[in-house]
């Protein structure tokens, strides 16, 4: 009753009043607004639409049962974020991060490296089905690469995103791609073999302009830093081939379909392990300078907190740096005040009545298929979490594609070609936050070369357009 009596305008004027005020702390704070500003910005838009909730005589208990609902569906993806901030810093201290750097620079050229980056990117994740696992361990290193290379962050970045996204989207071993069917009313093979229809080609694109961009760079200059560079790192590290077990482990339980979690755990300890073994010279000296009481003290600091191998060249320096658990605080806040958001504006009914707005406006076949993208995007803004804008618009517009003779396997393509792969773009999304986190880029200098992503919504729409392969129930 509330959604129905709710006006369309008062449901915006929430959304509205939160793109204002990242507005201003844009222009305020620039890339320090996700330090805190953006998570206050959300608390204030949460409390606007409580308030004109009041309207409509929504209790305040009900408001609050959706922001612990959210909150409670985001603590697994919490969880993972500590176990990653420790993840990064254990590989620091067992030396697995420099040893995978090391012969990544060794292999890679900067001429292809964006292409190789994306590629890589996306076989690792196609093989565990987890973005977040491959970007918590490849991506890192591939990172650290790219910086070497004097290639701009965000490009790198962006590719491997695009790459982790791809392989999240078609692995059979991802969630995203096991629940989109699961909603839509069809079955895993066939929602695979849908998705390569704008999938393929978005990827192909996305691979050629990393390399045509990659063809652009100096490589003289490069070739300079990385020799410098990779002669620090032979300095400072045990550089043994054997640590590459560490992440070869990671990988092999994700494949195996264990949780994220114990398998970050697994990994963090291995790196620990790893550096009591391999690093030893590296670590009697930082134990030799006075930075730490004890060889335990030291784990512990690389576990949860900022944990550095000093170097006087300020580009290694940056690369040879983590913050641990720690480091991870400030996404955590983004997620939660996010979360907060999304439950109010759900309970009080203003995501109802804008996504069934939006169904209304739905004309034809490219119509449908244009507001169920458009709704699940919205609902990567609004409710701030992937899951939510698969399966909210999957179970509204159901009926929607099978009233209009639409296979349902149009819908789960949809779902996954806007809900899963934009979700990464919005920097107060829990994916988004998370991966800025993770790769210590912000953002909004990542998401314009996230090209995958961004092609993936518009080849949806083409492939409608044009009526392209669009299964039909009589099929």
């Amino acid at each position: 009753m509330q959604s129905k009596s709710m006006h369309l305008g008062v449901a915006l004027l929430p959304l509205l009043f939160l793109v204002g005020l990242l507005a201003v702390n844009v222009t305020q704070f620039g890339d320090d607004a996700l330090a805190f500003s953006n998570q206050l910005a959300l608390l204030l838009a949460a409390g606007f639409a409580g308030l004109l909730s009041l309207r409509y005589k929504t209790p305040f208990s009900k408001l609050m049962e959706g922001v612990v609902e959210n909150i409670q569906q985001a603590v697994p993806a919490i969880m993972v974020l500590l176990l990653i901030g420790s993840l990064a810093g254990s590989w620091l201290f067992g030396g697995v991060v420099p040893v995978m750097i090391y012969y990544g620079l060794k292999i890679l050229h900067p001429d292809y490296f964006l292409f190789s980056a994306c590629i890589i990117s996306a076989v690792v994740s196609l093989a565990t089905g987890s973005s977040w696992g491959t970007i918590a361990t490849v991506g890192i290193a591939l990172l650290g690469i790219g910086k070497t290379m004097h290639i701009h962050e965000g490009l790198v970045a962006g590719a491997i995103i695009s790459g982790a996204y791809f392989g999240d989207k078609m692995s059979p071993l991802s969630d995203t791609t096991n629940l989109a069917p699961a909603v839509a009313g069809t079955d895993l093979i066939s929602h695979i073999k849908y998705m390569t229809i704008t999938t393929i080609p978005s990827i192909l694109i996305t691979l050629l302009i990393f390399l045509v961009i990659g063809f652009s760079f100096d490589a003289q200059m490069n070739a300079e830093s990385v020799l410098s560079v990779n002669e620090q790192l032979e300095s400072a590290f045990n550089l043994s081939p054997l640590l590459f077990i560490v992440p070869i482990v990671v990988i092999i339980l994700i494949v195996k379909k264990v949780p994220a979690a114990p398998s970050l755990a697994v990994g963090s300890l291995l790196g620990i392990l790893a550096g009591f073994i391999f690093q030893q010279p590296l670590l009697e000296g930082l134990l030799d300078g006075g930075e730490f009481t004890s060889s335990y003290a030291m784990a512990v600091t690389a576990l949860g907190t900022d944990f550095a191998i000093q170097s006087s060249d300020p580009l290694l320096a940056d690369l040879l740096s983590t913050g641990g658990m720690a480091g991870m605080l400030g996404t955590i806040w983004l997620i939660i005040c996010a979360m907060v958001f999304g439950g109010v504006m759900e309970k009080s009914g203003a995501l109802m009545v804008i996504s069934s707005s939006l169904l209304r406006l739905a004309h034809g076949r490219t119509g449908l298929i244009g507001t169920t993208a458009a709704s699940s995007i919205f609902m990567n803004l609004t409710a701030s979490d992937q899951y939510l804008a698969i399966v909210v618009p999957g179970k509204m517009y159901q009926k929607a594609y099978e009233e209009r003779g639409l296979h349902p396997v149009n819908l789960s393509r949809t779902l996954e070609d806007a809900g899963t792969v934009t979700s990464v773009l919005v920097p107060w999304n829990t994916c988004g936050a998370a991966q800025a986190g993770v790769l210590g880029v912000a953002t909004a200098v990542y998401w314009p070369f996230c090209f995958f992503c961004l092609i993936s919504p518009l080849m949806t729409l083409a492939v409608s357009a044009f009526n392209i392969r669009v299964k039909k129930i009589a099929d």
